[in-house]
C-alpha cells in the first residue's frame, strides 16, 4: 500500500519531544521531515544520555528518517534558504514560545504570503493566547496546572511522580498529528491551509474525563487517591508480593473481582471495597504479600481476571505477545548498532517496510542540498 503521506512536505522547528514526536510519526506514515537546528551543537537533545559512542539514543530514537538542516534562524539569509521550502511544504511544526516565530520573521501571517495552503502547527504548554501563554513549564507544571495530578499524587511525605509524560505526549504530540491531519483533510476542499493552536496543558484534560464529570460537572471534592479508578477501591490498586514485584490489580467488574477474590482466597466478609475498602484492601495486600510473584502470576493468568505482575520496560520488550505482533521489530542504527526503534500507533500498513533500519541524521547532514545562489545554511 502506498503511504498516505508521501507526497508531504514537513519542516520542523520543534525540539525535545512533543514536536519531534509528533513529525516523527508523520515521517513513518511516509512525510519527508526537514529538521532545523542550531549550527554548531544542533539541538539539545543531541547531547542526552545513555549514548552509543557519543550518538544520544533517545535522540536517535525520535529523530531517525528525518533530514538535518543546521540553520541560525536569526541571520540574514535564513529566510533566503526557508523561502524555496516554505513555497512547497504542506506542514510546518514549531514549539517556541509564542513570540518568538514572529520576530524570527516566521510568524504565521508572514508564511502565510508565500504559502496560504500551509498548515502551521504551534505546540506550546499554554496556547498562543491567555495570561500563562509565555510562561515556562513542562510537563509536570502542565498537569499540576490542568488539575490531573492531584488526582493520584501519593503520599504528603513522599509524593509520587507521574509514571508518563502525559501533557507532552498526550496533550502535544497527539492532539499536534490528529488536528494536522484534519487539517489536511479540510485543505482539499478547501485549498487553504490553518493555524493550529495546540497547548499541552489543554491536551491533558481528557485524561481524567471522570474526575470533569464528578469535579467539575457534578461539583464533588476529588482527593488523592480518592476515585474509583486512583486507588479508592481494593479492586483497583497496586499491591506488593513477598518479591517486592507488583501485582496490578484491576479487577474492576464484579465477575473478576470475585474470581480475583477467589484466587488469592479473600474472605467473603471482605469482598465488599465499597462499603469498607481500608479493610478490604488491607486483607488483599496481606495475602498478596505471603507469596512471590512467580506464585500469583500463573493462578492470576488461569483466572483471567484482569490482575497481572507489573514489568519494567526491558520485561516488556521481550513479552512473548508483543514479540509475535512484530511490536518491537523495527530497527534503528545508532552509532553502527542495530536497536529497537520505538514503537508508535502508525498501522502498519501505512509505515514502510519494517526491514529497512533507520537512522538519525548528522547535524547539517543535508545542508549541501539546500544551499541557495543566495547564501549558505550554515
Amino acid at each position: 500500500m502506498t503511504q498516505p503521506l508521501k507526497d508531504i512536505l514537513v519542516l520542523d522547528f520543534s525540539t525535545l519531544l512533543p514536536g519531534p514526536m509528533a513529525t516523527l510519526m508523520l515521517s513513518e506514515a511516509g512525510a519527508e521531515v526537514i529538521k532545523f537546528e542550531r549550527p554548531a551543537t544542533g539541538e539539545d537533545a543531541r547531547h542526552t544520555d545513555p549514548k552509543i559512542d557519543g550518538e544520544s539514543i533517545g535522540f536517535a530514537v525520535l529523530n531517525h528518517g528525518k533530514k538535518s538542516v543546521a540553520l541560525d534562524l536569526k541571520s540574514k539569509s535564513a529566510m533566503d534558504i526557508l523561502r524555496p521550502m516554505l513555497e512547497k511544504a504542506d506542514v510546518l511544526v514549531e514549539q517556541f514560545r509564542p513570540g518568538v516565530m514572529d520576530r524570527l520573521g516566521l510568524s504565521y501571517e508572514a508564511v502565510r504570503t508565500i504559502n496560504p495552503r500551509l498548515v502551521y502547527c504551534s505546540i506550546t504548554g499554554y496556547g498562543q493566547t491567555g495570561p500563562k501563554a509565555t510562561t515556562a513549564g513542562h510537563d509536570l507544571n502542565y498537569v499540576g496546572d490542568t488539575g490531573v495530578l492531584s488526582l493520584s499524587r501519593g503520599p504528603e511525605e513522599q509524593p509520587t511522580m507521574p509514571f508518563g509524560l502525559v501533557a507532552d505526549i498526550g496533550g502535544g504530540t497527539y492532539p499536534a498529528v490528529v488536528n494536522i491531519l484534519l487539517a489536511l483533510m479540510a485543505r482539499q476542499k478547501t485549498n487553504e491551509g490553518a493555524h493550529l493552536d495546540i497547548a499541552m496543558s489543554e491536551g491533558a484534560f481528557a485524561f481524567a474525563y471522570w474526575a470533569h464529570a464528578e469535579g467539575v460537572i457534578s461539583g464533588q471534592e476529588i482527593g488523592s487517591a480518592s476515585g474509583r479508578l486512583t486507588g479508592r477501591l481494593a479492586r483497583y490498586r497496586l499491591y506488593s508480593a513477598s518479591d517486592s514485584r507488583q501485582i496490578a490489580v484491576g479487577a474492576l467488574e464484579e465477575k473478576f473481582w470475585q474470581s480475583f477474590c477467589d484466587v488469592i482466597g479473600q474472605p467473603e466478609g471482605l469482598r465488599d471495597d465499597w462499603n469498607d475498602p481500608v479493610a478490604c484492601a488491607a486483607e488483599v495486600a496481606r495475602r498478596l504479600g505471603r507469596q512471590p510473584s512467580t506464585h500469583w502470576e500463573p493462578l492470576l493468568a488461569a483466572a483471567d481476571c484482569c490482575c497481572s505482575v507489573v514489568k519494567t520496560p526491558a520485561e516488556a520488550a521481550t513479552d512473548p505477545h508483543f514479540t509475535l505482533r512484530g511490536v518491537f521489530d523495527r530497527r534503528l542504527n545508532v552509532s553502527g548498532q542495530e536497536v529497537p526503534a520505538l514503537p508508535l500507533p502508525i498501522a502498519p500498513e501505512f509505515r514502510s517496510s519494517a526491514d529497512l533500519v533507520g537512522r538519525a541524521a548528522s547535524l547539517g547532514e543535508d545542508n549541501a542540498r539546500y544551499e541557495t545562489d543566495s547564501g549558505k545554511a550554515e
